[in-house]
């Protein structure tokens, strides 16, 4: 194993990852209020952090979507003013890091960060609840860096099914549908992460440019409704889009589900949201680890995974995407985002070529990005005039 992993960082090295999501924006919105004196992440390894400089060099990370998510209850402007802030946290992040950290906002400057050693920084939204129904905001967050969009997170949007909500929309309204017509317009890449299988199936009958699952993994391996199914992983192919496999031990490790379960009613039982990562949140959730002993997910999980979201979608159409900082819980040798590596170890262990493994880290979110700038320089119809009152339609 040591042999791969001397293998693994010398791929890494040429290949780094494109990790599709990371939660670092809003865990220094919750932990120390943006204030990057409190959390430095050039020089505080801080066990409240998945994500610091240094583990990301460690990791070989070589462009990062961040995460610009705000929870679901804060609704409407609030939503809306929450993500602006988020955006203004990555920012800063690279404007005090550049010998790290570019922005990047397309394809050509991933590779160019890649070149010139630093880490490309692109920003995800997650859920359609930040842009509160409105196509204009849709246009300024992409204006202002924004490169893809979960269409929903755990809760339903007027125009949206989400994976984890009782379906109202049945997928998509023929609002929700201008929505994803629009992000092909502006060249912002439609994420189906989070969002029900069927709005996956309308989401892909819609658009016109490659869709991601910025961190999601294979249903099939993992009867989990975050999953993908495979017939939506067979459908990558034609539609050219990349399914980025997850870390979250409660998508991957069917043990993991029902325990995950009691140790999120065990969190509201204490005041706390089930997403809380706080250091008060941690020490409830280890005083019920204590307890109840957690089943432990690895690389090899993830491995497994990959291993079917390969055979099922191509080599094409797989990416990563490990929701570090986003979850309580990593795998074993997962830790956090140095962990890279151990997951290609592994790979390498089952076969995978080092071709495939390019693809895999590297080739195929750059290519999914320089997709959807294809068609949006290809679209000439003008903004939407879709309106609020097409919501429920």
């Amino acid at each position: 194993m040591n042999d791969h992993l001397a293998r693994a960082r010398e791929l890494l090295a040429a290949h780094p990852v494109v990790d599709g999501h990371n939660d670092l924006p809003w865990a220094l919105r919750q932990q120390v209020r943006y204030d990057l004196d409190r959390r430095d992440i050039a020089t505080d390894q801080s066990a409240d952090l998945h994500t610091d400089l240094p583990r990301l060099r460690a990791g070989g990370v070589g462009a990062q979507f961040w995460s610009v998510y705000v929870r679901t209850d804060m609704a409407g402007d609030d939503a809306v003013s929450a993500t602006l802030e988020q955006i203004d946290v990555v920012r800063q992040l690279a404007a005090r890091h550049p010998a790290d950290l570019r922005l990047a906002f397309t394809a050509d400057d991933m590779e160019a960060a890649r070149a010139d050693g630093r880490i490309a920084s692109l920003m995800g939204a997650e859920g359609g609840h930040s842009i509160n129904n409105s196509l204009a905001t849709l246009r300024a967050l992409h204006r202002l860096g924004v490169r893809y969009m979960t269409l929903t997170h755990n809760d339903n949007v007027p125009w949206a099914d989400s994976a984890t909500d009782s379906p109202v929309a049945g997928g998509l309204t023929r609002f929700g549908e201008e929505v994803v017509r629009e992000m092909n317009r502006i060249g912002m890449l439609v994420d189906l992460s989070h969002v029900s299988a069927d709005t996956m199936r309308c989401a892909l009958r819609v658009s016109t440019a490659p869709v991601i699952f910025s961190h999601s993994s294979a249903r099939a391996v993992c009867d989990h409704p975050r999953n993908v199914p495979d017939d939506v992983l067979a459908s990558l192919a034609a539609n050219g889009g990349v399914a980025m496999a997850t870390f979250v031990p409660k998508f991957i490790l069917p043990e993991a589900v029902a325990w995950t379960r009691a140790a999120d009613e065990n969190m509201r039982a204490h005041g706390l949201h089930h997403l809380d990562t706080t250091a008060e949140a941690m020490a409830v959730h280890r005083a019920f680890e204590a307890t109840n002993p957690r089943p432990l997910a690895t690389a090899s999980t993830v491995a497994d995974h990959l291993d079917h979201m390969r055979e099922v979608a191509g080599i094409d159409h797989i990416g990563i995407g490990g929701d570090f900082d986003g979850t309580a819980f990593t795998p074993s040798d997962l830790a956090d985002v140095a962990g890279y590596p151990n997951l290609i170890a592994e790979l390498l262990r089952r076969g995978w070529s080092e071709g495939d493994l390019a693809k895999l880290t590297w080739g195929n979110a750059v290519r999914v990005l320089r997709a959807a700038e294809s068609v949006a320089a290809a679209t000439t119809r003008g903004p939407s005039n879709a309106t609020r009152e097409s919501l429920d339609g």
